[in-house]
C-alpha cells in the first residue's frame, strides 16, 4: 500500500492528511497528536473515525494542518481521516456515514457588517 492523501476542512482549518501501513502512529505538524491537541475531546475526535472502523492500530498517519482553532483542526483531521478510510474498504462508509463523519461541516462565521459592532447586532432603533 502506497501513501494515500486526502484533504478534510472545517471553518478555515484545512488538514491535509497522509496515512500509510503502519503502528498506529499519528503525527500533527510534526509533533504527537496527543501534544498537539492536549484535551481527551480532541484526542477522542482524531481517533474517532479509526475506532469505528477498528483500524487504530493499523495504520501511521501524518498530517500536515493550518488555519482555524484547535477543535476546527481537529475535526478537519476527522475528515481526512474518515475519507482515506473508505477509499482504502468502501464498507467503511457504511460505518462512517451514520455518524456523519464524512459529511463535511459547511458552517462558517459570519462577516462582519460596516458600521457594526458585530454580524448580527441590529442598527439603533430610532422611532424618528
Amino acid at each position: 500500500m502506497d501513501t494515500i492523501h486526502k484533504i478534510g476542512r472545517r471553518k478555515t482549518a484545512v488538514a491535509r492528511v497522509y496515512v500509510s501501513e503502519g503502528k498506529g502512529n499519528i503525527v500533527v505538524n510534526k509533533k504527537d497528536y496527543k501534544d498537539y491537541f492536549t484535551t481527551p475531546h480532541l484526542q477522542y475526535k482524531i481517533m474517532q473515525a479509526l475506532n469505528l472502523t477498528d483500524n487504530a492500530e493499523a495504520f501511521d498517519i501524518k498530517v500536515n494542518v493550518f488555519g482555524g482553532g484547535i477543535t476546527g483542526q481537529a475535526e478537519a483531521i476527522r475528515l481526512g481521516i474518515s475519507r482515506v478510510l473508505v477509499e482504502l474498504n468502501p464498507e467503511n462508509r457504511t460505518i462512517l456515514k451514520p455518524e456523519g463523519l464524512l459529511t463535511r461541516d459547511p458552517r462558517m462565521v459570519e462577516r462582519k457588517k460596516f458600521g457594526q459592532k458585530k454580524a448580527r447586532k441590529k442598527f439603533q432603533f430610532s422611532k424618528r
